[in-house]
């Protein structure tokens, strides 16, 4: 993409506004839609992961054999390995399978929650490892088992972590929704690509790309709020 003078000129200006009037919300709600949902479902299925790898064990609150801690470990190191772009191509069997189709937004939301879970698993674990050792020796001496310590102890000890790890999950998925296009799907990073960047029509892309950032930093105030009182909560300084 070549900027000249006609880039910023009037009449683009003109045609950049009246592509934001027409499209621009409903882009904005396909971005919302694809990233709110495949992050739900990529914690969802991560949550357990994250609790079996960070409790499980020889010395761990859960007994999870070390062969099946292992081979969860390296499926989800592969996972995270792989660029998102091939892995898009490499989940379309999956896709077709689940789905019947391997285009569309809810097509991309299968490649983006196997994108994502991985690496939420991960965040989840390093979460959940964090939590004060004498807190959980303080419930096993009184005899709490091993599902009692998990949902008593671990989870809620971990939760203003865990909301900061879907924070992160949350802009980083909203970073890979600009891929959609590459099934056919829509949204503002579609919008950029497709409009902005392959024809040629510079002001759509900024646009784009400034609602982005803008999606960014309010996932990311939201996300610190709720940590920071839920944190206060857990310590019994706030209601």
């Amino acid at each position: 993409m070549v900027l000249n003078e006609k880039t910023f000129s009037a009449a683009a200006w003109a045609e950049a506004v009246s592509i934001v009037k027409a499209e621009f919300l409903p882009a904005l709600w396909d971005t919302l839609y694809i990233t709110l949902l495949s992050t739900l479902i990529a914690a969802i299925i991560a949550l357990p992961l994250g609790v079996l790898l960070a409790a499980g064990g020889k010395n761990g609150v859960l007994r999870v054999p070390e062969p099946v801690l292992k081979v969860l470990g390296f499926v989800i190191n592969v996972l995270r390995s792989v660029p998102f772009l091939i892995l898009i191509i490499l989940v379309i069997p999956f896709t077709r399978l689940l789905l019947g189709t391997a285009v569309g937004n809810n097509s991309f939301i299968v490649s983006l929650v196997v994108a994502a879970f991985p690496f939420i698993t991960r965040l989840f674990e390093a979460s959940i490892r964090g939590v004060d050792p004498g807190v959980i020796e303080a419930a096993k001496s009184i005899g709490a088992s091993p599902r009692q310590i998990v949902t008593k102890v671990l989870l809620p000890e971990a939760f203003p972590s865990l909301l900061s790890d879907v924070t992160i999950a949350l802009t980083t998925v909203l970073g890979y929704t600009a891929m959609s296009a590459a099934v056919g799907g829509t949204g503002l990073g579609s919008l950029a690509i497709n409009v902005g960047f392959y024809r040629y029509k510079f002001l759509v892309m900024l646009f784009a790309v400034i609602l982005l950032i803008v999606l960014v930093q309010l996932f990311q105030s939201v996300g610190t709020f709720l940590s920071k009182k839920a944190d206060k909560r857990r310590k019994g300084g706030g209601a």
